[in-house]
C-alpha cells in the first residue's frame, strides 16, 4: 500500500504548478542539526556536482523543475547559515540554506555490563579498528540514484529511543543517539527500506552484529544489535528483502533494532524518511 501511495503522490506532484513545493521537499526538508536540507539548484542539462563540508552530496531531479541537493546536516552543526558548493559548466558557486534550532532530550541508561561503558585497555584497539571500518563505510558514495527516498520501516513496532538523545550511561555522558530504535521482539525479520548493496557486516564491540547497506549517492543505512545476519558483503538487496533479525548484541539493554541513516557522511534522523519526524 505504501508503495502505491508513493507512486500516486509522485504522479500528483508532477502535475503541480511550477511554484509549488515538491514532494521531496515536503517530505525531507527538515533543516535542523541532525536533519536534512533540500536545496534547489536550478535547471541544467546534466546534474551538477555538489559538496557540503568538502563531501559529495546527493543530487536528484525535482519534479521537472530542475535539480535539488539533499544535504545531511551533522548533529554538531550550530543553527545559522550554511552553504553547499555547486560545480557545473566549469564554474563553482555557493548556495546558502538556513539551519534552524532543535532541542534534543537527555536519556539516562543503566548497563549491567560496565565494560560497555568503560572499556578495558585490551578493548580499545578493537574499538579503534571497528570505528575505522564503519567510518569508511559511511563515506561510500556510489553513483546510483536511490530506488526511493520515502523509506519503508525496516521492522514493525513502536519507536522507542529517538534520534539525538543526549545519552548518559551509568551516570557518564556519551555521544548522542545517532539513530532510531524500534522496540521489536528478538528474531523479528529486518527488511531493507530501499534497494541497496551490502558494503559491510561485522560483530562489533558496541554495535554487536551489524549490517551496512549502500542505497546510492551517499545514503547509507546501518542496522545493529542483530541476533543474526542473513546477508554478506557484495549482496544486492531488493527493497523489502530480509537482511537479518532483531537481537540485543553489543551495547544493548534488550532486544531492539537500532537504525542509522547517513547522508554525505552525516548521521541524520531516520524519522524524517518514514514521515515520523517531530520538530
Amino acid at each position: 500500500m505504501r508503495r502505491l501511495l508513493f507512486a500516486a503522490a509522485t504522479f500528483f506532484v508532477l502535475s503541480l504548478p511550477a511554484h509549488a513545493e515538491s514532494f521531496i521537499s515536503r517530505l525531507l526538508n527538515r533543516p535542523v542539526p541532525g536533519g536534512v536540507a533540500v536545496v534547489p539548484l536550478g535547471a541544467s542539462a546534466q546534474p551538477p556536482g555538489v559538496t557540503y563540508d568538502g563531501k559529495p552530496v546527493m543530487v536528484l531531479q525535482d519534479d521537472g523543475k530542475g535539480w535539488i541537493a539533499v544535504v545531511g546536516i551533522p548533529l554538531s552543526v550550530k543553527p545559522g547559515s550554511q552553504n553547499v558548493v555547486v560545480k557545473g559548466s566549469g564554474q563553482a558557486r555557493q548556495i546558502g540554506f538556513e539551519v534552524t534550532p532543535k532541542a534534543y532530550k537527555e536519556q539516562h541508561i543503566t548497563l549491567k555490563d560496565t565494560r560497555k561503558v568503560n572499556p578495558e585497555p585490551q578493548d580499545l584497539k578493537r574499538i579503534e579498528r571497528e570505528l575505522a571500518e564503519q567510518t569508511q563505510a559511511y563515506r561510500v558514495f556510489s553513483p546510483g540514484t536511490p530506488s526511493n527516498v520515502f523509506l519503508d520501516r525496516p521492522v514493525p513496532g513502536r519507536l522507542s529511543s529517538p534520534f539525538g538523545f543526549r545519552r548518559v550511561f551509568n551516570g557518564q555522558p556519551r555521544n548522542p543517539h545517532s539513530g532510531l530504535d524500534f522496540a521489536a521482539p528478538a528474531g523479528t525479520p529486518i527488511k531493507t527500506p530501499a534497494a541497496g548493496k551490502v558494503i559491510l557486516t561485522g560483530d562489533y564491540f558496541f554495535n554487536g552484529k551489524t549490517v551496512f547497506v549502500d542505497h546510492g549517492q551517499g545514503m547509507i543505512s546501518m542496522f545493529c544489535h542483530l541476533s543474526a545476519i542473513d546477508v554478506k558483503v557484495g549482496d544486492t538487496l531488493a527493497r523489502g528483502e530480509v537482511l537479518g533479525k532483531v537481537g540485543s548484541t553489543g551495547r544493548a539493554t534488550g532486544p531492539h533494532l537500532h537504525w542509522n541513516i547517513s547522508l554525505n557522511d552525516a548521521r541524520v534522523d531516520p524519522a524524517i524518511f518514514i514521515d515520523a519526524f517531530t520538530p
